[in-house]
C-alpha cells in the first residue's frame, strides 16, 4: 500500500530509495478514497529504525495506508530527540480522539521487569483498553505480545535461563488460517528475547488460538479467536543486521549473551549474515492488513 507519512520523515527518503511506494500528504489528499489508518505505538528504544522497519512491510500493495506513530506520553526516551518525537509522534492521550483500522504496539527493552514496574505500564493498559473497542485489529510485538498476553488474558510470561536470540523455523498449528496463507511449511522468526510462554497457558483460554510453533522457540504465533488480536514473540521487521548490532552491542557492554542461533553463517562473526526471512515478513504483513484490517473493516468505521 502507498504510505501516507510526512515527507520529512527520515524513514521516507529511506524508502523511496528502495522504490517503496510512499505518498505524502499533498498527493494524498488528491485521491478520492478513505485511506486505512494504522496507529503504530513504538516502544523501541531506536524510533527512527523501527519506523523504518516497519513502513518497508506496510508498503507497496494497492490502497492507501494512513500512519500515525504514537509516543508514550508519560515516558521520557533516552535515545531519541524530543523535537523529532514532537515533530513526528502524537501523544498516547491524542490517539482516544480518533478510530484506528490496525494498530500495531511493537517490543521493548523491558522484557525482565514487572509489568507493573515498567514506567508506562498504565498508559499503554489504557491504549490496549482503547484498542479493544476503537480498533479493528491490532498487532502485538516481541514484548507488545507479552503485554497483551498478560493484560487481557492474564497469561503471564516466563523468565530464560539466557537470552533467546537467533532465526527459529517454525511450524502452523492450524490449517486453512488467512494470517498464514502463502507461508511455506515452515518458515523462519527471528527472536530476540529473555522472555518465554508456556503453551499450556495459552490452551486454558478459550479465546485464544496458537497459529505458529516453534521446536526451539515454543510459541510464537498467537490470536484470539475474533481475529482483532495478533500476537507474535518475535521480530519479522528486523533488518538483515539488526540481530548482529544487539549483539555487539550487549557484548561490548560486558553482558554474557549467546551467538544468535542460525544467523551467523558457521558461527563465524566476521561472516556478514544473510537475511531468509524477508519473504515471510513481507507476506504476513500483507495477509495481516489484507484479512484482518482492509476486508474486516466497515467502510465507515472510522
Amino acid at each position: 500500500m502507498p504510505i501516507k507519512i510526512q515527507s520529512d520523515l527520515p524513514a521516507c527518503s529511506i524508502l523511496e530509495k528502495e522504490n517503496i511506494f510512499v505518498m505524502t500528504e499533498n498527493r494524498a489528499a488528491q485521491q478520492d478514497i478513505r485511506p486505512l489508518k494504522i496507529a503504530i505505538v513504538n516502544l523501541m528504544p531506536t524510533k527512527e529504525v523501527t519506523e523504518t522497519q516497519l513502513l518497508r512491510l506496510l508498503g507497496n500493495t494497492p490502497l492507501q495506508i494512513e500512519i500515525s506513530l504514537v509516543r508514550m506520553e508519560n515516558h521520557t526516551s533516552k535515545n531519541t530527540d524530543e523535537t523529532y518525537l514532537d515533530r513526528f509522534y502524537i501523544s498516547s492521550s491524542e490517539i482516544y480522539k480518533h478510530k484506528f483500522d490496525g494498530m500495531i504496539i511493537t517490543g521493548a527493552p523491558v522484557e525482565q521487569m514487572d509489568f507493573e514496574q515498567v514506567d508506562y505500564w498504565d498508559e499503554l493498559c489504557k491504549i490496549m483498553d482503547y484498542a479493544k473497542e476503537n480498533v479493528f485489529s491490532t498487532l502485538f510485538l516481541c514484548w507488545g505480545s507479552f503485554a497483551g498476553l498478560y493484560h487481557y488474558y492474564n497469561v503471564p510470561k516466563y523468565p530464560l535461563a539466557s537470552k533467546m536470540s537467533g532465526i527459529f523455523m517454525n511450524e502452523r498449528c492450524v490449517a486453512g488460517e488467512p494470517l498464514l496463507r502463502g507461508f511455506d511449511d515452515t518458515f523462519p522468526i527471528p527472536q530476540s528475547r529473555h522472555t518465554t510462554l508456556k503453551k499450556e497457558d495459552i490452551l486454558k483460554c478459550k479465546d485464544l488460538c496458537i497459529l505458529a510453533e516453534s521446536a526451539e522457540a515454543g510459541v510464537t504465533i498467537v490470536k484470539s479467536k475474533d481475529n482483532r488480536q495478533i500476537f507474535m514473540t518475535g521480530h519479522l521487521e528486523y533488518d538483515t543486521l539488526t540481530l548482529a548490532e544487539e549483539y555487539y552491542r550487549d557484548i561490548n557492554k560486558g553482558m554474557k549473551v549467546p551467538l544468535p542461533k542460525n544467523y551467523f553463517p558457521t558461527n563465524n562473526v566476521n561472516i556478514m549474515p544473510t537475511s531468509y526471512w524477508r519473504a515471510t515478513a513481507h507476506l504476513f504483513y500483507s495477509n495481516w492488513l489484507n484479512y484482518y484490517v482492509y476486508q474486516a473493516t466497515p467502510f465507515n468505521f472510522i
